[in-house]
């Protein structure tokens, strides 16, 4: 919604001025804005993704729509719900070399990877976990529990749900300098990079302007 001149646009009106094309002009004043914080431009832009992702990742981006202060604009979030039994149930179940340690002295973030043995071992644990919970589910579904009881019994953090989200050009980039930093969950850096991806092919002068050429 919006583009690279929706921004440029927001900020000239206050000299009532308007872009009908990008040109160089309007790329240096981005630069300027960006260089300056000036953000109240990119709010007039905004994305609406679609995200099919476990609950690890999804209940760290919903921070994101809830609590944002300046960025708050423009933020809704729209979840499938158990409740209704939207889809099939699937499960994030990292691979044996996909399992990471603790790190030393920190309360959050990962480790070097663990040993293939010891993270193939914990793929099947987590596994017979979710065989076990999925198979309670068909039990209390069958025996006429409401779905939104039944859903207790799925292992919720490795559930993937799907989310419909709507933000601002303002909004994305704070996610994603807090997302694709390296201190962010791995898991959700891997979204954040693909969504980085898609901005910049619908925003590719204003991300310039924030990130480079990188």
């Amino acid at each position: 919604m919006g583009d690279d001149l929706s921004v440029v646009n927001a900020a000239r009106v206050s000299y009532d001025k308007e872009s009908s094309e990008f040109s160089d002009k309007d790329k240096s004043l981005l630069n300027f804005l960006l260089r300056e914080q000036h953000t109240s431009p990119l709010r007039h832009a905004a994305l609406t993704f679609e995200v099919y992702m476990p609950l690890i990742v999804a209940r760290q981006w919903y921070k994101h729509t809830v609590a944002s202060a300046f960025v708050d604009d423009q933020n809704g979030w729209n979840e499938s719900s158990r409740r209704y039994v939207t889809e099939n149930e699937e499960f994030y179940i990292p691979l044996g070399e996909e399992w990471r340690t603790k790190p030393d002295n920190s309360k959050q973030g990962s480790g070097a990877p663990l040993s293939l043995e010891d993270g193939v071992e914990w793929t099947i644990k987590l596994q017979d976990y979710v065989d076990q919970g999925l198979a309670l589910y068909d039990e209390a579904m069958d025996s006429g529990i409401a779905p939104e009881q039944a859903r207790l019994f799925l292992p919720a953090y490795g559930l993937y749900v799907r989310a419909r989200w709507t933000v601002s050009l303002a909004a994305i980039i704070h996610f994603l300098n807090q997302r694709t930093d390296s201190h962010a969950q791995k898991e959700i850096q891997d979204y954040a990079f693909a969504v980085k991806e898609l901005v910049t092919g619908a925003f590719p002068h204003t991300m310039e302007a924030v990130y480079g050429n990188g």
